[in-house]
């Protein structure tokens, strides 16, 4: 009797796991198809260019730049003071770019206010350091934003998250006044006045710089805090941004001994997975800092720069220099062919940056 049974429900079985090509058995329920994603609809090298940000001289947008965009082999641009003159050609400049990239384009620029101000005729005029309340911190991020909003600049690599207290500081002439705890009240009315704005913030540079002697764009950086401090102490503006719905947060490239030995923090695992993704809960978009910056190309050429920063967990590489563009799509491609773990990478990545333009672009639609 119990044979029988088992050869029923054996035979059962069968019928309902019809093999693959079979036709199910009448009243067979089949295994939910996983529904498609926007990121299942792009071949490879189009999810590597997700992982993409370009720069490029000039006011007007070279043909590959445009033909990247169209093909979606690049995510975006950033850019920068050479190619701005004037607020009708930036909107003309804004326009083409998101004419070619069917209206999904990142673009970025560097707006945190005083002297670093990529887009000159736009707000703010007083620097982080002069915000010294939230409220004032709130103001100047409204007004920076509403400003790039209305030519066409939809990203802002701002606020400075990090805590500049330090003597000597490579960033306290950058970063808001006060304490951590000051610091991250400015740094959450920032991302918030951002995004009501239209544009998204991106704080930096986690997992915190205010400790550095010296730039990273000009030589390598090691920040030799416990990790106690990094913990309690850094980390707490990022963790004020992450729960005000940041969008994206730049990673540093100091080395952080305590963190992690070998590796900087935007090609560590420790500091991008470990803090930034489960201890801070994350879910947004990693950019590094510019990979061209000397503190990377003395470890690396940019191209092997940009396979561990997506390795680590970074979801897009900003490129500053002439010519990265080619070189490091490539050399991302060519590691996704080989790996299929980093093509997985790739493409968590991928889906990440898409749900970005998503979001880019139902801000644009509520704007008009």
């Amino acid at each position: 009797g119990l044979g029988a049974v088992a050869a029923i429900a054996l035979l059962s079985g069968l019928s309902a796991g019809a093999a693959p090509g079979e036709p199910a058995e009448p009243g067979a329920r089949a295994a939910p198809a996983r529904p498609e994603r926007a990121v299942d609809r792009l071949n490879l090298k189009q999810q590597v260019g997700q992982t993409l940000l370009l720069s490029f001289a000039g006011p007007e947008a070279p043909d590959y730049v445009l033909k990247a965009l169209r093909r979606r082999r690049v995510a975006g641009v950033v850019l920068f003071g050479p190619n701005v003159v004037s607020r009708s050609q930036l909107r003309e400049l804004t326009r083409d770019l998101q004419r070619a990239a069917r209206g999904r384009a990142v673009i970025a620029t560097d707006q945190e206010g005083g002297s670093i101000r990529q887009v000159p005729f736009g707000a703010p005029e007083e620097a982080q350091p002069s915000q010294s309340s939230r409220r004032e911190a709130a103001s100047a991020a409204r007004e920076g934003a509403v400003d790039l909003r209305s030519v066409g600049v939809n990203v802002n690599l701002a606020p400075i998250a990090d805590v500049g207290t330090e003597a000597g500081s490579a960033v306290g002439a950058r970063a808001y006044p006060g304490e951590a705890g000051e610091v991250a009240a400015s740094v959450a009315a920032s991302v918030r006045s951002h995004l009501r704005a239209g544009v998204l913030p991106t704080p930096k540079h986690f997992p915190g710089f205010g400790s550095a002697q010296a730039n990273t764009d000009d030589e390598p950086v090691t920040i030799d805090s416990p990790r106690e401090r990094i913990v309690e102490r850094d980390l707490e503006p990022f963790r004020a941004a992450v729960r005000s719905g940041t969008p994206l947060v730049m990673a540093s490239h100091a080395l952080y001994p305590a963190l992690d030995r070998k590796r900087i923090a935007s090609q560590s695992p420790a500091v991008l997975k470990g803090l930034l993704r489960r201890r801070l809960g994350f879910r947004g978009v990693v950019v590094t800092d510019s990979v061209e910056a000397d503190a990377v190309l003395s470890r690396s050429s940019v191209e092997v720069a940009g396979v561990r920063s997506v390795a680590a967990g970074a979801d897009l590489v900003l490129m500053t220099g002439a010519g990265s563009f080619a070189t490091v799509s490539e050399r991302i491609l060519a590691r996704a062919r080989r790996s299929r773990a980093f093509r997985r990478r790739v493409e968590e990545s991928a889906e990440r940056v898409l749900a970005l333009g998503d979001d880019l672009r139902r801000r644009a639609r509520a704007a008009r």
